[in-house]
């Protein structure tokens, strides 16, 4: 378990994790209307406004959590979530041989059964290789994430079980907002703001539309200037001197 504390509290802190924190600008979208109607033109309007954005996890709240977790399947199942941007389904559904971990990587089946492959961070290959080899039950099902004890051990961890461990871990830390999907979020904010593209984040979510990827992003007036400014210094040239 040495490998999983010393991850616990060295390795994660340096992690991509400054963690951005506002709303995405709400967009408003007006129904056609109908032709040579005026006066009922209003009547027929309809606003919608889309559903507000989940704020990402603080700094603070994702190592509090961490650091409640005591098993490399744990923490590797969180890492996958914080590091790789996994749906809780997506995880539950991996298999050992759906590990790359040679090559970095890991196919992930999605919605639709469409198949990604992503990079893993090497935080979560240590965790992954260190529950392989000294947690996981021999012999036990086909499934990469098992239970660890009890009747069930050896069988496919189930999404009731996952969301009974992270219930336990909320209680215990007293974040209360760490939920799988909450993770996916701090993922996508923590992208965005370490200067990754919208549709690179479009392809490590797993989304078919753009416009679902801009719902996870969280992009704060400071964002916004901090990006233009890097921009400005890294790819514009200067204007030339006046003679």
């Amino acid at each position: 378990m040495a490998l999983a504390d010393r991850a616990l509290r060295n390795e994660f802190p340096s992690a991509p994790c400054q963690i951005a924190r506002g709303f995405h600008q709400a967009f408003l979208r007006r129904r056609p209307m109908g032709i040579g109607r005026p006066r009922v033109a209003f009547s027929r309007l309809r606003v919608k406004t889309p559903k507000r954005n989940i704020v990402p996890l603080s700094v603070d709240e994702v190592a509090r959590f961490w650091r409640s977790f005591h098993t490399s399947r744990d923490l590797a199942i969180v890492g996958l979530m914080l590091l790789q941007g996994l749906r809780s389904a997506e995880v539950l559904d991996l298999n050992p041989d759906d590990l790359l971990l040679s090559e970095a990587q890991v196919r992930v089946r999605g919605k639709g059964s469409k198949l990604r492959f992503l990079p893993l961070a090497p935080e979560t290959i240590q965790l992954l290789d260190h529950y392989m080899r000294l947690e996981r039950p021999n012999p036990c099902s086909a499934a990469l994430f098992v239970s660890l004890k009890g009747r069930a051990r050896g069988a496919r961890m189930t999404l009731a079980g996952l969301r009974s461990l992270f219930r336990y871990h909320r209680q215990t830390t007293g974040v209360t907002l760490a939920n799988p999907h909450r993770f996916r979020h701090t993922f996508a904010s923590d992208m965005v703001r370490a200067g990754l593209s919208l549709p690179a984040l479009m392809q490590l979510m797993g989304h078919a539309d753009i416009q679902t990827t801009l719902l996870y992003v969280q992009v704060t007036p400071q964002d916004v200037y901090l990006q233009y400014a890097r921009a400005v210094a890294q790819h514009i040239r200067p204007l030339p001197v006046a003679s």
